[in-house]
């Protein structure tokens, strides 16, 4: 069922965006996407013709201007983030007052203007390293970078502006994996699914390491559901969106049975033995939501969009890999 009709998606013009906004808009709902676009405007060519879209360029550190185009909007799905450890740390300044610093005035704006409903994206980086074999929600979170350690903290503003008539969820994703319109490859199984089909080798530092990952489709649907979800039974709560806890040498070997048999691996040393897996059995539990992707069908539809050339210069071309990007426009 159908919640509400309106929904702001706040960096929907990246890599999980670019993918639920067109889902949204399907399942009929009115959006708006409110992104500093510096990625391209692009990535909604194929529903920017749709009359319920539209793209506002905003940065979310101007508080005016998002509270403002907040006004008549029921939902909001917040993915804004400077992601990823190295691109934080190329700025940590910029990164944290984007990330962090901006969070508390977003979601008090939201509030106050009526939003019925804040669906925050975290990250299950915020447990840092565990050795428990099941990584669950009421852990301690004990994360290793500024990147997560903001993600927690912005989980903890979310959980106390809660009320009833203001319902917010925090959500955990794993890392997503997959083919978007906004393609990103610098994440794991895009990265090695890169190399193979455009190198024909793969390199794996270690091997032993899990890394949880979740496909780009099972990610988006699940936020199209936490709009259709009663009150009470995701209010004040947090989850876990995972699927497959693999190590990162059982991920190179899914990616050798799609891409093909002669694909060399090669395996290197290091020191950075960080393993990461956690539990998804809570939201599978309580919400009933159970991936219907696997990883092996994300290297598939990333071998069948890089055969089908639906991207340009893949190993070099900036707009597919975070800290190139943000190098290049020097975002201040």
């Amino acid at each position: 069922m159908k919640r509400f009709k309106k929904v702001l998606v706040i960096g929907g013009g990246g890599y999980v965006g670019a993918v639920l906004v067109p889902k949204l808009l399907n399942e009929g709902y009115i959006v708006k996407v409110y992104d500093l676009f510096i990625y391209g405007q692009e990535v909604f060519n194929g529903v920017k013709n749709n009359p319920n879209l539209t793209l506002i360029k905003g940065d979310v550190r101007d508080i005016p201007l998002l509270t403002g185009e907040m006004e008549g909007f029921e939902a909001i799905i917040h993915l804004a983030c400077i992601s990823n450890d190295p691109s934080y740390e190329l700025n940590p300044n910029v990164a944290k007052s984007i990330n962090y610093d901006c969070f508390e005035s977003c979601v008090k704006g939201a509030k106050e203007k009526g939003v019925k409903r804040f669906i925050y994206a975290s990250s299950s980086s915020v447990y840092g390293i565990k050795e428990a074999e099941s990584v669950t929600e009421d852990l301690p979170l004990e994360p290793l970078t500024d990147y997560s350690k903001y993600k927690a903290l912005c989980e903890q503003i979310v959980l106390r502006e809660a009320s009833d008539e203001f319902v917010c969820l925090v959500l955990r994703p794993a890392t997503v994996c997959g083919f978007s319109p906004r393609q990103r490859l610098d994440l794991t199984v895009n990265i090695l699914t890169n190399h193979a089909v455009n190198k024909g080798k793969i390199t794996v530092f270690g091997g032993s390491q899990k890394r949880p990952n979740i496909h780009i489709e099972d990610m988006t649907d699940l936020y199209v559901k936490t709009l259709e979800y009663d009150d009470k039974k995701i209010n004040r709560k947090i989850y876990n969106a995972g699927y497959e806890n693999y190590s990162l040498l059982q991920i190179a070997d899914l990616v050798k049975e799609v891409v093909g048999e002669n694909l060399e691996i090669l395996i290197e040393p290091t020191h950075d033995l960080r393993s990461y897996h956690v539990s998804s059995e809570k939201i599978q539990k309580e919400l009933r939501f159970k991936p219907k992707h696997t990883i092996k069908e994300a290297i598939g539809d990333l071998k069948k969009a890089f055969d089908g050339s639906l991207m340009s210069d893949p190993m070099n071309n900036p707009l597919y890999y975070n800290i190139k990007r943000m190098k290049e426009i020097n975002l201040q």
